[in-house]
């Protein structure tokens, strides 16, 4: 069997920033264990699928695997796969609505700006935590920790999240995926950084899932309800949010970096 492969670099507008992600369309649904194994081997932080709906108000279902698990939610594989809808296989409609395992997940297409409608998981403060946690992050001081699919460790900061060495194999062991965070400079309102070695990602380099917890935490702290976020990885990413309530809006570009083929 053949399959087309794009690989897309997502919240950025120029190749080789952002984050790359793996694209698949599919026809109908193929062996999850298959799914799997063509994750691993593009060893990106993410390989999406999806596929056509016959559910009403749903245009496609669909699946993210990071090289070593599935999981519930993934922005910037989101992201990508409205750009290789919108650019290469001739999605016509204003808005494009997809089916996840979190449910209905919106995207609209607005020039080169694709922005995504995502739940809202607003992170309790939390008391039960690993013990070793400031020294596994690399960080010499920490402000809070909350909690809601990811920990969310807040630092005080831009500085603390940028220079933060963090020990992935202590991570690791604590099947945490871990968001660290602080305010930002300018008109950046806030900024973060990733990990979630546990699923075979040691850094994501954007992490759009992340922000539906990020967002409704510094919509609180900081009174707004649009706010601009940078994610401070070595490639790096840009994303425009918005707090909606139980909803969140993320924003960024693409870029096309190639297709190709799997033969199987």
């Amino acid at each position: 069997m053949r399959y087309t492969l794009y690989q897309i670099d997502a919240f950025t507008n120029a190749i080789f920033g952002g984050n790359p992600a793996a694209v698949i369309p599919l026809e109908e649904w193929i062996d999850e264990v298959l799914m799997q194994k063509l994750a691993l081997e593009n060893n990106l932080s993410e390989t999406v699928f999806f596929v056509p709906s016959s559910r009403p108000g749903i245009d496609y279902h669909i699946r993210w695997f990071t090289p070593g698990a599935e999981i519930n939610l993934c922005g910037h594989a989101t992201l990508a796969s409205a750009f290789v809808l919108y650019s290469f296989l001739n999605f016509k409609k204003e808005k494009l609505a997809f089916h996840s395992k979190s449910g209905k997940l919106e995207v609209e297409r607005r020039s080169d700006l694709y922005i995504m409608d995502f739940p809202s998981w607003k992170p309790e403060k939390v008391y039960t935590y690993p013990g070793n946690l400031r020294a596994a992050l690399g960080v010499d001081e920490i402000i809070g920790i909350y909690k809601q699919r990811d920990l969310l460790v807040e630092l005080n900061r831009e500085e603390d999240v940028r220079n933060a060495k963090p020990d992935f194999s202590a991570i690791k062991k604590w099947n945490e995926k871990v968001i660290i965070t602080a305010p930002g400079k300018g008109d950046v309102d806030f900024v973060s950084r990733f990990f979630a070695p546990s699923v075979g990602v040691d850094e994501d380099p954007v992490t759009g899932s992340a922000h539906s917890q990020l967002i409704p935490f510094w919509s609180e702290k900081l009174n707004k309800k649009k706010l601009h976020a940078k994610q401070l990885s070595p490639r790096g990413g840009e994303l425009w949010c918005g707090d909606w309530g139980d909803r969140v809006s993320i924003a960024g570009n693409c870029a096309f970096y190639m297709k190709g083929e799997i033969s199987l």
